[in-house]
C-alpha cells in the first residue's frame, strides 16, 4: 500500500513529531509509514486522513500483486 502521508505534510508544512503528537503515535511510526515500513491500522488511517482533512483514498492506494491463476492468464 502506497501512502501520500510526506507530501500532504510537507504541503502543510508539519514536521513528522507534530503529525505523530496529533494522532497518538511516535515520530519513528510516522517515518516507517512514510517509508512503507508500517501499514496503519484501519482506525490509524482515519486518524491520519482527520489531520489532513482529506478523504481515505486521497491518502493511501492499494496495489493489488496477482500472481497464479488468479491473475487472469487464462482470459
Amino acid at each position: 500500500m502506497k501512502n501520500r502521508i510526506r507530501v500532504l505534510r510537507a504541503e502543510r508544512e508539519m514536521t513528522q513529531e507534530k503529525l505523530a503528537e496529533l494522532i497518538g503515535v511516535t515520530r519513528n511510526t510516522i517515518i516507517s509509514l512514510e517509508k512503507g515500513k508500517y501499514y496503519p491500522s484501519l482506525k490509524l488511517a482515519y486518524r491520519i486522513v482527520d489531520v489532513f482533512g482529506v478523504g481515505i483514498d486521497d491518502v493511501f492506494t492499494y496495489e493489488r500483486e496477482i500472481d497464479g491463476p488468479e491473475a487472469g492468464d487464462d482470459l
